[in-house]
């Protein structure tokens, strides 16, 4: 079998555009790898939606370093959608509240405060709201043991066992108002 001159330049052409597609693509598995060296992978869950898609997060001297899907996860086997693909831009944004902020009543400011402080005033609101709506007995006398004045929607992010806790200490506040994002 012949090959013509013509046949000869299509044929080392095309190898050479192989060869340096391969290449790219080799080159940077090599710089994945090697960025992730020494990096420590946790597995996570998108943030985003009801799904659950798995996500692999890669750490390094306390920093993220990589974000993505899992691919031994069972629903998502490693795809992401934009919004979970993009998480990586808003873990490491400076633009990112890291910490509780407050704004007095009457005030324009909004102010950083400690966790403590955070977790202490909410827990007295909730108790307050809690204590000043509190029903015992409905206008027919049945115990009810309810509250009107707080609500909760739930989140995405949490497991069957989360949400069994969450639902539970929310039915001992006396909530009927509760809710799941991934219904609304």
């Amino acid at each position: 079998m012949g090959v013509s001159r013509r046949d000869f330049l299509k044929l080392t052409g095309a190898t050479a555009v192989a060869g340096a597609v391969g290449g790219a693509g080799e080159a940077q598995a090599v710089e994945r790898e090697n960025r992730l060296n020494g990096a420590t992978k946790t597995t996570s869950v998108c943030p985003y939606c009801a799904v659950g898609c798995g996500m692999l997060v890669y750490q390094k001297g306390g920093k993220v370093i990589q974000i993505e899907g899992d691919p031994e996860h069972p629903i998502n086997l490693g795809s992401l959608c934009p919004k979970g693909a993009s998480v990586m831009q808003t873990v490491n944004s400076d633009k990112r509240v890291t910490k509780p902020r407050y704004r007095a009543p009457g005030s324009s400011e909004w102010k950083d405060v400690e966790w403590s402080w955070a977790i202490d005033e909410i827990a007295k609101r909730v108790k307050k709201a809690r204590d000043a709506s509190f029903v015992e007995k409905n206008d027919k006398g049945q115990t009810v043991n309810r509250t009107n004045a707080l609500a909760s929607v739930g989140s995405a992010a949490l497991d069957n066992e989360e949400c069994y806790l969450y639902q539970k200490w929310l039915r001992s506040l006396g909530l009927v108002a509760i809710e799941h994002q991934a219904r609304i």
